[in-house]
C-alpha cells in the first residue's frame, strides 16, 4: 500500500516553507508521496483575500513539479462545499484503494483540530503528522485520542523554513519566500 501524506491548504501562495515541510516528510522516509491538496476554501477561515482556486492550484503545480514524490492536488475542486477533510479522506480512499492517507498540519491546526468535522473519525483511521509552529505545543487533547498521532517533530526542521520565520520581522524581498520556479 503506498503511503500518501495530505498536506491541506490554501497556498495562498505557495512559499518555501510548505516546500521545506514537504521535503522533510519526503527525507525522513514518513510518506511514499505528498499530495499539496490545494483546498477551495477552509471552512474555519475568512476567503476574502483568497486569490481564484484555480490559480492557486496552478502556481502549486509549477511550483512542485520538479519536486520528486510531491505534487499539487486539486482533488477537492470536484467534491461538494464546504470541503472537509473528513469527506475528502473518504473520497480519496475510495478513487485510490491501493493508499493509505495521513494528514500534515501544523500545531496551529492541531489547536483547534476538535472543531474539525469528525475530527475523532479522522483520528481514528488516519495519521496525523504535526510539524511545530511558534506559540504552539502539542499536547494530547482532552477530548481526543492520541493513538493515531504522530508528533512530526525535528530538531533542525528544513533550514529554508527557519529562515522564513526568523527574518519576518525585517521584511526581506518577497522574492525570498517564493519557490524560484515561480520567479521565471
Amino acid at each position: 500500500m503506498k503511503r500518501t501524506v495530505l498536506f491541506g491548504g490554501s497556498f495562498n501562495p505557495i512559499h518555501n516553507g510548505h516546500l521545506a515541510l514537504c521535503r522533510a516528510v519526503m527525507t525522513q522516509g514518513l510518506a511514499d508521496e505528498v499530495w499539496m491538496m490545494v483546498t477551495p476554501h477552509n471552512p474555519l477561515k475568512a476567503s476574502a483575500d483568497l486569490m481564484p482556486e484555480a490559480e492557486r492550484y496552478a502556481l502549486c503545480a509549477l511550483a512542485t513539479a520538479e519536486e520528486k514524490g510531491i505534487r499539487a492536488s486539486a482533488f477537492e475542486f470536484c467534491l461538494p462545499r464546504p470541503s472537509f477533510t473528513w469527506q475528502t479522506l473518504q473520497a480519496l480512499q475510495n478513487a485510490y484503494p491501493d493508499r493509505s492517507f495521513s494528514l500534515l498540519i501544523g500545531a496551529d491546526n492541531w489547536a483547534i483540530f476538535e472543531r474539525w468535522f469528525k475530527a475523532r473519525e479522522i483520528l481514528e483511521n488516519h495519521e496525523i503528522l504535526i510539524y511545530p509552529r511558534p506559540g504552539y505545543t502539542l499536547p494530547c487533547s482532552s477530548t481526543l485520542p492520541c493513538a493515531s498521532l504522530t508528533r512530526h517533530s525535528t530538531t533542525s526542521p528544513p533550514p529554508r523554513f527557519v529562515k522564513c520565520s526568523a527574518r519576518a520581522t525585517r521584511k526581506p524581498p518577497v522574492a525570498t519566500f517564493i519557490p524560484l520556479s515561480l520567479t521565471h
